[in-house]
C-alpha cells in the first residue's frame, strides 16, 4: 500500500479553487508526471537584452531516485530532465549550480469531454500536476546513465536493453540531464459527469433537448511502422505489445472518470 506521504501545503501549491479536486500526495502526483509525454517547464530568464517574459519549454522527464532505485511514487524522489547541451535552460542552469536554477513543471493528461446543460458548465475531466524545484546539471557520469535509462524506458519499456547502448562518449557529451530537487507540488483531478445548476435541471424544455454526459478521450497508440533501414523481421515482442497494453490501460480509466459520481 502507497504511504500517505504528502507534498506540505504552503501559499504557492495551496489549491484554492474546487479544493475537493485538490492532490497533495506524493504518489498521485508523481503518477500523473510519470505518465505525462511531455512536459512544459518554465523558467525566469534574467537579459537585459530580452523582453521580461518566462521561457516554457516542453521536455522529456521522469520521477526518481538515483540514491534509491527502488524507491517508489510514494516516496520522496527528484525529477529528471533530458535535454541538448547548449539548450538555453542548460546553459541558465549551469550558471545557477549553486543554489539550483528555480523551475516550475506542469503536467495534464484530458480524460473527458464534460458536455452539460450549459456552455458555462461545460468542462473536461483531467488529470493535472505542478511541481516547483531547483534544477542542477548532472555531472556523475554513472548517474547520468541511470537517468538516461530511467527516461529511455519511460517512453518504452526494454527499449534501454533492445537498442546500442551505452551511448557513445559524443552522445554523452553533447546531451545534459537535469535533477530538479523538488520543493512542493500539487495536483488537481476531475472526474464525474456534468454539475448542473438545479434551475436548468428542473426544466423539462431544457433537458428534454439538450443531451448532457461525458465523452471519454484517451491517449492511443497505432500499429508500429518500421523504418526504410530496419532490417528486423517481425516486431519484437516487448515493441509489438506495447500499444495494446498502454491503449487498453487509458482507455479503462477514461471511462471509469466518465462514470464516477463526485
Amino acid at each position: 500500500m502507497p504511504r500517505d506521504l504528502a507534498y506540505p501545503k504552503e501559499r504557492g501549491n495551496t489549491i484554492h479553487r474546487e479544493s475537493e479536486r485538490a492532490r497533495y500526495d506524493l504518489h498521485t502526483i508523481h503518477s500523473i508526471i510519470n505518465t505525462t509525454p511531455v512536459l512544459h517547464v518554465s523558467f525566469n530568464v534574467v537579459d537585459p537584452d530580452q523582453k521580461p517574459f518566462p521561457a516554457i519549454l516542453p521536455m522529456i522527464g521522469q520521477m526518481g531516485s538515483f540514491s534509491h532505485p527502488s524507491a517508489g511514487l510514494e516516496d520522496i524522489l527528484d525529477c529528471y530532465l533530458h535535454g541538448y547541451v547548449s539548450s538555453r535552460v542548460m546553459k541558465i542552469a549551469r550558471e545557477n549550480s549553486d543554489e539550483g536554477l528555480p523551475v516550475t513543471i506542469a503536467a495534464t493528461k484530458c480524460d473527458g469531454l464534460v458536455l452539460s446543460l450549459t456552455p458555462f458548465s461545460h468542462s473536461y475531466n483531467y488529470r493535472s500536476a505542478v511541481l516547483f524545484g531547483y534544477a542542477t546539471l548532472v555531472d556523475d557520469k554513472e548517474e547520468k546513465l541511470w537517468a538516461m535509462r530511467l527516461i529511455t524506458e519511460s517512453v518504452l519499456k526494454g527499449q534501454w536493453e533492445h537498442s546500442r547502448t551505452p551511448p557513445e562518449s559524443g552522445e554523452l557529451s553533447s546531451t545534459t540531464i537535469l535533477r530538479i530537487r523538488i520543493a512542493s507540488g500539487s495536483g488537481k483531478i476531475r472526474d464525474g459527469e456534468p454539475h448542473d445548476d438545479k434551475k436548468d435541471l428542473d426544466r423539462p424544455d431544457l433537458t428534454s433537448k439538450v443531451w448532457t454526459g461525458v465523452i471519454p478521450v484517451w491517449e492511443t497508440l497505432g500499429e508500429p511502422v518500421a523504418s526504410r533501414s530496419n532490417r528486423v523481421e517481425g516486431v519484437p515482442d516487448h515493441i509489438r505489445s506495447f500499444p495494446d497494453k498502454s491503449n487498453e490501460k487509458s482507455q479503462a480509466y477514461a471511462q471509469k472518470a466518465a462514470r464516477d459520481v463526485q
